[in-house]
């Protein structure tokens, strides 16, 4: 009869199988299984084999099971990525790693250049297939600002340096922008922003001669500006001194109207009383009026009382009557709220004028 072990034994040896099988399980995990995190894209390599072309490096995401002798998963980030090229030692790395590009005069312009990207991840296999570098900062530092700065130097080539230091400097960081986009486009680099940190560095005595130039044309846009005030304020002079005459020529105009309406409204009024007074009428104001002695000549002898001949006076009547009623009724037409005055004077119709003395 064959030996039969301990039931302890038995599970002593079950145990350390189970504990082997477990171990073995965690380190074919660790060998065979990875993660892709978040912002992340991975691709499947192939080590063995023959050569393969972009189209035959799938993308993969997440948890991936793969070969470790045949396979290789390369996590690409697909985050932006921010890099910075500049003069100081206490940003980016110690080391100066500006950017020195060329003007259209052949001055050197040295500039602090900051660029923001990331990955496009469909053309993520293309990418590691041409360069074999995962680490996106080596391609930066690298491939992508090998192209920066020969963008800069061919957009600065057709800008005067005053332009570019000046007014245009955006435009030449546009005219970079566009161009990074056409070269770093086409293996995967989506640009996001490039910029030129702080002033740009030049030779002294061309920032001199810049600076210059520009105080001249500030003075000349001051001198140009105060052209165009004196010249407005002397046109809006000119403007108050023709509102001026204009208004005193119409006040002469207005006040000349004025006489001229009293004129002829005392001319009027005048003919009214011309045609209103008969010769009884005078004789007999002229009686109220008389104090009942004779007047004398300077001798001392006396002059006989003024009369009138009230038969001659008394000829034209009807013609008088007639003119003075067309001027009343003119009157009375001009002005409806006025009260047409008599067609005679306010005599005693039924008196007799007193006889001479």
């Amino acid at each position: 009869m064959a030996y039969q072990p301990p039931s302890f034994v038995r599970r002593l040896r079950l145990l350390l199988l189970a504990f082997a099988v477990v171990v073995g399980l965690f380190l074919l995990a660790d060998l065979t299984l990875t993660r892709i995190d978040a912002a992340h894209v991975g691709i499947r390599v192939k080590l063995a084999g023959s050569a393969r072309g972009v189209q035959d490096i799938p993308i993969v995401t997440g948890w991936v099971f793969f070969d470790p002798l045949t396979e290789q998963v390369i996590a690409f980030p697909t985050s932006v990525q921010n890099v910075i090229w500049t003069a100081s030692a206490h940003e980016g790395r110690t080391s100066d790693e500006s950017i020195t590009f060329s003007s259209q005069e052949g001055v050197n312009v040295n500039a602090d250049i900051g660029l923001s990207f990331h990955i496009d991840p469909a053309l993520a296999p293309h990418l590691y297939l041409r360069f074999r570098q995962p680490d996106l900062l080596v391609l930066a530092d690298g491939y992508v600002r090998n192209a920066v700065r020969e963008a800069f130097n061919d957009a600065a080539s057709r800008m005067a340096v005053q332009d570019i230091y000046g007014a245009k400097k955006g435009k030449l960081v546009a005219d970079v922008g566009t161009k990074l986009r056409d070269v770093l486009g086409k293996d995967g680099f989506i640009i996001d922003q490039i910029t030129i940190n702080g002033a740009l560095r030049l030779p002294e005595n061309v920032a001199q001669a810049i600076n210059r130039a520009m105080e001249a044309t500030q003075i000349a846009i001051q001198a140009e500006n105060r052209v165009r005030q004196v010249r407005a304020e002397a046109e809006q002079a000119v403007a108050e001194a023709h509102g001026a005459a204009e208004a005193a020529r119409q006040r002469a105009e207005g006040e000349a109207d004025a006489v001229l309406i009293r004129a002829r409204a005392d001319a009027r009024a005048n003919e009214i009383i011309r045609l209103s007074t008969t010769g009884a009428v005078l004789q007999y104001r002229a009686l109220q009026r008389w104090d009942g002695k004779l007047p004398t000549y300077q001798a001392g002898d006396k002059l006989p009382l003024l009369t009138f001949d009230l038969g001659r006076a008394t000829q034209n009547d009807a013609e008088r009557e007639k003119k003075l009623n067309e001027l009343l009724a003119e009157d009375k037409a001009r002005d409806k709220t006025v009260p047409a005055p008599a067609t005679t004077p306010a005599t005693p119709a039924s008196s007799t004028p007193p006889a001479t003395q």
